[in-house]
């Protein structure tokens, strides 16, 4: 349905046409508001500046990035929401991002690209194909596309949108549809995503990683689950990069999908231990019900495991319960530091992730498996209204857990080129002793009280107990251990050790110094292992600080640097290349002076010998031109093989084929066929007859433009008399002598060859009101004689136009 009469056309309203809006046929804008439009024939610039009235603090209308990001990470996708807050509505609108500082005349001041989602809401301008507009012009209140981030280099982006409410265009250059992302810096990539190394380490590290659920209904109240809401056994590994547990955009195994869907760690870890070349150590932590206590009433659940050179990387993960297959957890976090060191501390937020197996969107929702499986990715908070973390507005997940992962010691010899400090590279792991529980995770207990005193007061042997509370036994088909432990003793002072003794902890890692450049103070911590026996105080310090000094030769001139970055690729393939590695100014000389340290250091690389490459490519060809000059195509680029066939096979791909998209075709103005002419307007003298034609199709994307649809010609049927009366009386004489003439006719019954007709009808109704419309009439067969021909005698039909006055 059309939303405006045909006047309103581009060939008839200029100023339309400079803005180049696609709703400049479907929307009447004011004269004013159009006049004010300067005329630009740059990139994009038309649709820049068709800036129209815009009020201040005008926030019914916003721009959101999902997760309200400040920051975005090159070659990331994004989900943009254009919205307007009920009862608003919007009827088009223009979306496009910009280089920072840039005027957008230009192709490359537009920084990045968009990917549609629905095509009947949203496509790319025809007359700027960077940008995202309306496909139908209508009511809405949200659209979605995706943003795909700009590569590294790129600097700050401004999102930038314009709406189209009523008959004025609102244009925003800052406020709530303007978003700034700038580029996020690489030490914040996530897990997954960042390429894992070789480790150069040396020795052996052990960690502990600690729990903390902040899954409540404090934090996360909507539909929170009150009863069984709980955290599964923790299951995870300390493993290589040849073996993944689990990682976003990957398939979920069967053990994760009995984790994700029912919280049984069973098959996980039947999984990991079929790794054993690649596994180190089995991480196991128990379940945590309800989900959240505070710390004093609960200890968080915690385990350790070990690393080392090529088993580096840890992941682990735990169900969120009651939920379809929503998990947290860690994939592939690597402890090894490019310094040939261990980290010291890892502390991470974690927000729930989806296993793709179940379709459910509610924490109770019931089994819906998900045919075919899906790949794991994070929740969001647009993935569905029925969800506990659905926003319209798309803002960020609150954190449901943290992870703090901590090393506690190092053992055997340590190779890290900046060593912690002393202590860490001499000191060796003591002996542990096995203290594994085997109490199976579907029995929850208490935690265990403190032993009670002897049983013996003498120097005999007696016993002590300590106990438990068994508060849920999930499977009455296992059975649960006793809820009381004992363990032989003596009374006091017959003990061989001194029951006064307080068991330490080792020393963890010192802290960094407190200034980056001078004289500073650290600080190292260690924490109680096992209380005195006797029940006397621990007396031993916890905490120790010193001296430390970064940079001994500090002064008003000294410059401090980051570490150096990783080398780059060779820029041989083979034989001998260079290779550079960079690092950056950490802190300018506090006297101004000029930074002497080199920022970039350069080396010879030897790769393997040419000829033992049995694939060489050239270069990628530029893309060729698209397909088609119009609308949607395919374009294509290629490369050479520049080794010899005879040195061995090469798979590689020599051409790649991506879709293109241009301008939209031009669409021609279509009509229908010319009408009949109408009767003469007046009865004598000098009148006109008009013909009329229909628009089909109104021309689009620059197609030709509507001809007229309306023809007049001049028509003179006689002279007008000058005598009123005169006239009156020749007009009489006509019209009996047209009757003395219909009658003969009707009685001699021969108007047209071997046929009696009837006498024509009344015209029929005009089909419009305004705007050219059209009158039928008909003559129908009265009697048809035997010597007439078929085709000579049948019905009539006349046509004439009526209402031909604008609308």
């Amino acid at each position: 349905m059309r939303l405006c009469p045909a006047p309103l056309r581009l060939s008839r309203t200029p100023a339309l046409l400079a803005m180049a809006l696609p709703l400049a046929v479907a929307l009447a804008f004011s004269d004013e508001t159009l006049d004010k439009v300067p005329k630009s024939e740059g990139y994009c610039s038309r649709i820049l500046r068709a800036q129209g009235t815009r009020r201040e603090g005008y926030t019914e209308f916003s721009l959101r990035v999902e997760g309200d990001p400040d920051f975005y990470k090159p070659g990331t996708s994004y989900r943009v929401t254009l919205s307007a807050a009920p009862p608003s509505y919007f009827r088009g609108f223009t979306l496009i991002a910009l280089k920072e500082n840039r005027e957008g005349d230009k192709e490359e001041d537009h920084a990045g690209t968009f990917q549609i989602i629905d095509e009947e809401e949203t496509q790319f301008m025809s007359n700027c194909p960077v940008a995202v507009t309306e496909s139908t012009p209508r009511r809405r209140t949200r659209i979605q596309v995706f943003w795909i981030a700009p590569p590294a280099g790129t600097g700050c982006v401004i999102l930038k949108a314009s709406i189209v409410q009523k008959r004025i265009i609102y244009f925003q250059d800052e406020g709530s549809l303007t978003k700034k992302l700038c580029e996020q810096d690489s030490t914040f990539d996530g897990v997954t995503d960042k390429p894992i190394l070789d480790c150069c380490a040396c020795g052996t590290a052990k960690y502990r990683l600690t729990f903390y659920g902040n899954w409540s209904e404090k934090t996360h109240p909507k539909d929170y689950p009150r009863r069984a809401n709980h955290w599964s056994a923790i299951i995870g590994g300390s493993h290589s990069k040849n073996y993944v547990l689990w990682e976003y955009g990957g398939y979920a195994s069967e053990g994760v999908k009995q984790v994700a869907e029912l919280g049984s760690p069973v098959k996980m870890e039947e999984e990991i231990r079929q790794q054993s070349d690649e596994v180190l150590t089995v991480i196991k932590a128990k379940a945590q019900w309800p989900a959240w206590q505070p710390l004093n009433v609960r200890a968080a659940p915690s385990a350790e495991f070990s690393v080392d050179r090529t088993r580096h990387l840890m992941s682990f993960l735990t169900m969120m319960g009651p939920s379809p297959d929503w998990n947290v957890g860690l994939s592939a976090e690597d402890l090894c530091t490019k310094e040939c060191g261990w980290v010291q501390k890892v502390v991470q937020d974690l927000i729930p992730w989806d296993a793709g197996t179940d379709s459910g969107v509610t924490y109770e929702s019931p089994n819906k498996p998900t045919i075919p499986q899906e790949k794991i990715r994070p929740l969001t908070s647009l993935d569905h209204p029925q969800s506990p973390f659905y926003d319209p507005e798309g803002g960020s997940i609150t954190q449901v857990a943290r992870v703090v992962i901590e090393r506690i010691a190092r053992k055997g010899e340590q190779c890290n080129i900046v060593p912690d400090n002393v202590d860490d590279i001499v000191a060796d792991l003591a002996p542990e002793e096995k203290d594994e529980d085997d109490t199976p995770e579907t029995c929850i207990y208490s935690n265990w009280s403190p032993w009670s005193a002897c049983s013996s007061s003498t120097c005999d042997k007696g016993k002590r107990m300590r106990q438990r509370m068994l508060k849920a036994q999930l499977d009455l088909s296992v059975p649960c251990p006793d809820t009381q432990d004992f363990q032989p003793c003596m009374g006091p002072g017959c003990s061989d050790e001194d029951g006064s003794t307080c068991t330490m902890s080792e020393w963890i890692t010192w802290s960094p110094c407190s200034i980056s450049c001078g004289m500073g103070m650290r600080s190292r911590e260690r924490y109680v292992k096992q209380f005195p026996e006797d029940g006397s105080v621990c007396t031993l310090p916890t905490e120790e600080t010193e001296k430390c000094t970064v940079n001994e030769e500090c002064s008003p001139s000294s410059c401090l640097m980051t570490e150096w970055g990783e080398w780059d690729e060779c820029s041989a393939t083979c034989g001998m290349g260079m290779k550079k590695r960079h690092r950056m100014i950490k802190m300018s000389p506090a006297d101004g002076s000029m930074c002497k340290a080199e920022t970039s250091q350069a080396e010879k690389c030897m790769m393997p010998e040419c000829h033992t490459i049995p694939c060489l490519l050239s270069p990628w060809s530029e893309w060729s031109d698209c397909s088609v000059t119009c609308g949607k195509g395919m374009r294509t680029r290629q490369r050479m093989l520049k080794s010899l066939a005879e040195l061995g096979d090469c798979n590689e791909d020599l051409e790649q084929v991506e879709k293109c998209m241009l301008p939209e075709c031009p669409i021609d103005c279509e009509l229908t066929e010319w009408s009949q002419w109408s009767e003469c307007n007046k009865s004598c003298g000098k009148g006109h007859m008009i013909r009329t034609r229909i628009i089909q199709m109104e021309p689009q994307f620059g197609g030709a433009p509507c001809p007229e649809t309306v023809q007049r010609k001049k028509c003179r049927i006689r002279k007008c008399l000058r005598n009123p009366s005169i006239q009156k009386l020749r007009w009489r004489e006509a019209r009996e002598s047209r009757r003395s003439e219909q009658l003969k006719e009707e009685s001699e019954g021969e108007q047209f060859p071997g046929c009696r007709m009837r006498p024509w009808t009344a015209w029929s109704e005009c089909t419009k009101l305004c705007g050219g419309g059209i009158q039928e009439r008909y003559m129908t067969v009265k009697k048809r004689f035997k010597s007439s021909q078929f085709t000579s005698c049948k019905d009539k039909k006349e046509i004439r136009a009526c209402n031909v006055h604008p609308c």
